[in-house]
């Protein structure tokens, strides 16, 4: 069947018929032409009109066609062109005008989407086409035109998509950016072009969303959107728009513009160029960062117990309002330039801060302290440290000074107007004010009056220092001496004269003590003098009685003695008798011991046993222990009765003498 319809096609060809598809188109290329006024193609051209040997700017439609004979005509069966729905088609074509110096893509023809190429051919220009094919079928002739598939500009959520032209008019003198031009979110290349959009980057920007952008022409980026967050605020910088007014630094707030979201807007009402007097408050922005620049930062805060005193930097000229009475410095009402006489109380306010510093004042009371390594949490006393003085009698001594001072409400602008800031104040006025004050009223007193009469120095302090900051709108509450360290030379010969005082003291006491003491010895001794008296006087009464009686007593003692010394006497005669009869008894006793002894043994021997116990007693040996002898010899002993003999000597020498027996007197 397939084999079939082919050679009936042929067969068809042959004779001149072409079928052409319902989803195809025939492009044409003519072999040649015998006769007639075009047989060539006009120099520069491609594609044939007026039937021409060429390539056909015509195409077959869909169906039969007759008298195309295949030795003189070519036929080749095309698709349509078929675009997606999330693309578009960039056509280029291959024939018409020359594009005009210095353009880059071929302007728009009304062609039926490219699909007459008769109709472009008679005005269109060759090249790349601004017009693009959106999604669909197309019959479009290949012969003259490439088309080419890009997806659709996407621009995702939390994005926008900032735009630079490929094309258009150049941008004028001190331009930077292109004007805004309505063309459709940049879809509608045509009106861009007529519109006399301008090539480079450009004003508008492409919200979120999916369009049909030509890529040859513009140059789509996605960059964030611009989010200020709570408690912030937006500064503004813009890069287009008029040069700022001599003398000037930021441009001052125009309307109509949508907080910059409307570039064109800005400029027509005439926006400058540079940074913005107006800021951007906590939300989200379309703003393009080609045309204006967002820096985010802090909104400004006015604490407690504080006001905020405004100096701008911009505004239109002011009036001094101060009067008379202040001629240090000018202050203005608010939107002007110079200080605000109008303070800011505590809050948050969306404040320029490259246009308007706002100096925050205390109000409540604020402790300074000349203290080296002493500071407050204002930190205004940061820089502050112990004061040097030098006494009148040449000492050198530290001394740290705490002031309380305050600033009304009403009066902080006049202390910024005058010295720019609470830091200035301190340096400027404070500082050398209080330190002077302290060294010349150590010049007038020694050391030592300094410090015993610390607090009438104190309260002098008070007086003079009020006095002098008075001048400059600030209230004194109180000055304070702290800690005072005299020379510690001068230290040790003052705590030695306190401590010889306290034992001055000491002694005085003590010396009033003993008075006390000597008065109470003689009261006490008078009163016991008084109990004597009335003794005395009972004693010699009672004496009298006392030798009357002695007298008696002495009487009676002497009869007594006598009577005692009769019966002493008396024992003695008794007693010496009683021991010469007991001393006789044991002298015959011993006798009779001895004459018993004498009679067991002869008198001479008894001698020299007496002899030889007495040399025992002075531990003298007179013979061996055993003597043992061989016979009879004169001058020795050698029998057994010798040694028997002499062991019995031994033994009674060595036997205890019996105990004397006494004998009693009688």
């Amino acid at each position: 069947m397939l084999l079939a319809l082919v050679f009936h096609r042929r067969t068809l060809r042959l004779f001149g018929f072409v079928i052409v598809p319902d989803d195809s188109i025939g492009t044409v290329t003519k072999k040649f032409v015998l006769f007639g006024r075009h047989k060539e193609l006009p120099p520069g051209r491609i594609l044939a009109l007026y039937g021409e040997a060429g390539l056909q700017a015509d195409t077959l439609a869909p169906g039969l066609h007759l008298g195309l004979w295949p030795w003189q005509y070519r036929v080749e069966l095309v698709k349509f062109t078929v675009v997606p729905d999330d693309a578009i088609g960039i056509v280029e074509a291959c024939d018409g005008l020359p594009l005009p110096d210095g353009r880059v893509l071929a302007r728009h023809v009304d062609c039926d989407h490219f699909q007459d190429a008769r109709a472009f051919l008679a005005a269109g220009e060759r090249g790349l086409q601004m017009t693009v094919v959106p999604p669909g079928a197309w019959r479009i002739n290949t012969l003259l035109f490439t088309v080419r598939l890009e997806r659709m500009t996407v621009i995702e959520p939390g994005k926008i998509g900032i735009v630079e032209a490929r094309d258009g008019h150049p941008l004028s003198g001190g331009r930077v950016i292109g004007r805004a031009v309505a063309c459709d979110s940049f879809q509608d290349a045509r009106a861009f072009m007529d519109g006399g959009g301008e090539r480079g980057p450009q004003m508008s920007v492409i919200p979120q969303g999916k369009y049909r952008i030509n890529p040859g022409l513009f140059r789509v980026a996605q960059v964030q959107v611009t989010d200020v967050p709570d408690n912030k605020v937006g500064i503004v910088t813009t890069r287009e728009g008029a040069p700022l007014t001599t003398g000037e630094i930021a441009g001052p707030e125009v309307p109509g513009h949508n907080l910059f979201q409307e570039p064109q807007a800005f400029v027509n009402v005439g926006g400058t160029k540079g940074l913005q007097e107006q800021v951007l408050l906590a939300g989200r922005y379309f703003i393009n960062p080609m045309f204006a620049t967002v820096e985010i930062i802090d909104m400004t805060e006015v604490p407690i117990a504080s006001v905020g005193v405004v100096v701008a930097f911009v505004g239109r000229a002011g009036v001094d309002v101060t009067g008379e009475g202040f001629r240090h410095a000018n202050m203005v009402r608010k939107g002007e330039k110079g200080v605000w006489v109008d303070v800011l109380d505590p809050g948050k306010y969306a404040i320029n801060t490259y246009t308007h510093k706002v100096r925050v004042v205390p109000t409540a009371n604020v402790v300074l302290n000349w203290a080296t390594g002493k500071t407050e949490a204002h930190r205004l006393d940061a820089n502050l440290s112990t004061i040097t003085v030098r006494s009148a009698d040449g000492f050198t001594f530290n001394l740290d000074v705490s002031q309380i001072i305050h600033i009304p409400r009403n009066d902080a602008p006049k202390v910024i107007a005058r010295f720019g800031s609470m830091e200035a104040l301190v340096t400027q006025v404070l500082e050398p004010t209080i330190g002077n004050y302290f060294r010349n009223a150590a010049q007038n007193s020694d050391v030592i009056d300094f410090l015993k009469k610390r607090s009438e120095r104190q309260a002098e302090a008070k007086a003079a220092i009020a006095l002098a900051l008075k001048a400059y709108d600030v209230g004194a509450v109180e000055t304070l001496i702290g800690d005072i360290v005299p020379p510690a030379e001068l230290m040790k010969t003052l705590t030695d004269r306190k401590l010889a005082e306290q034992e001055k003291v000491t002694f005085t006491t003590q010396m009033e003590a003993q008075g006390v003491r000597q008065q109470l010895e003689q009261a006490t001794a008078l009163a016991r003098t008084q109990a004597q008296v009335v003794d005395a006087e009972r004693k010699v009464a009672i004496a009298e009685f006392s030798a009357q009686a002695a007298v008696k007593t002495a009487d009676g003692a002497a009869r007594s003695k006598k009577i005692t010394a009769e019966a002493d006497a008396e024992v003695t005669r008794v007693t010496g008798q009683a021991e010469a009869g007991r001393t006789l008894a044991i002298g015959e006793a011993e006798a009779e011991v001895i004459r018993q002894k004498i009679d067991s043994m002869e008198s001479g021997n008894y001698a020299i046993v007496q002899v030889a116990q007495a040399l025992a007693g002075a531990g003298v040996q007179l013979v061996p222990e055993v003597l043992v002898g061989g016979g009879h010899s004169a001058g020795q002993g050698g029998t057994l009765v010798d040694v028997l003999l002499a062991g019995l000597v031994k033994d009674r020498l060595a036997r205890p003498e019996p105990a004397p027996v006494e004998v009693a007197a009688t």
